[in-house]
């Protein structure tokens, strides 16, 4: 399935000065990327995509990778993929992190993790926390934001399985696999 995202709400110049910077992905970029990656779900993607632009901006990064979690009360969730970067290349990554709240289920989920000012590829690999939220059964596509100081995660995830709920976490990011979510 082919699909081209015509526009964002952003401001042309805004927009225009954006783009000036060679070691930012545009909207278009990141779609492509995920279209080949997410294949079967580009239509949600692209809905996605557009509101993480509308909210953040451009990505100087971008993650692809699967991940595992489940949940009952506390959670865990293990993952990993590749760090994508124009100006520091490609980084196999990891992440791992434990999960408490109103959360039920579990799901398998191919990501996209959208990395907002990052100033080096060190600032990567350390704990990244946010709040989460799902409510799917056998598919859906979501997007929640991560934060550590300026450094912005945005995951977005589709999958397969049962989840339903609400939870406050955090992912720690690594360059090796490592079964400590802490």
């Amino acid at each position: 399935m082919l699909l081209t995202v015509v526009a964002l709400a952003v401001p042309s110049t805004q927009a225009a000065a954006q783009q000036q910077s060679s070691s930012q992905y545009s909207a278009q970029e990141i779609v492509d990327a995920g279209n080949g990656f997410f294949s079967s779900t580009s239509g949600g993607l692209a809905k996605v995509v557009e509101r993480a632009f509308q909210q953040y901006g451009l990505p100087n990064g971008y993650i692809l990778g699967q991940e595992g979690s489940g949940a009952f009360i506390a959670g865990l969730t293990y993952g990993e993929g590749q760090l994508y970067t124009k100006n520091a290349g490609q980084h196999p990554t990891f992440w791992q992190g434990p999960s408490l709240g109103l959360d039920y289920g579990g799901q398998g989920a191919r990501v996209m993790m959208l990395v907002y000012n990052l100033p080096d590829i060190q600032s990567l690999y350390t704990r990244f926390g946010g709040v989460s939220g799902s409510a799917f059964v056998v598919a859906g596509v979501g997007m929640t934001a991560l934060r550590n100081d300026n450094v912005v995660l945005v995951p977005i995830r589709t999958g397969i399985g049962a989840r339903l709920g609400i939870n406050v976490g955090y992912l720690k990011l690594t360059q090796e696999a490592t079964w400590n979510p802490f």
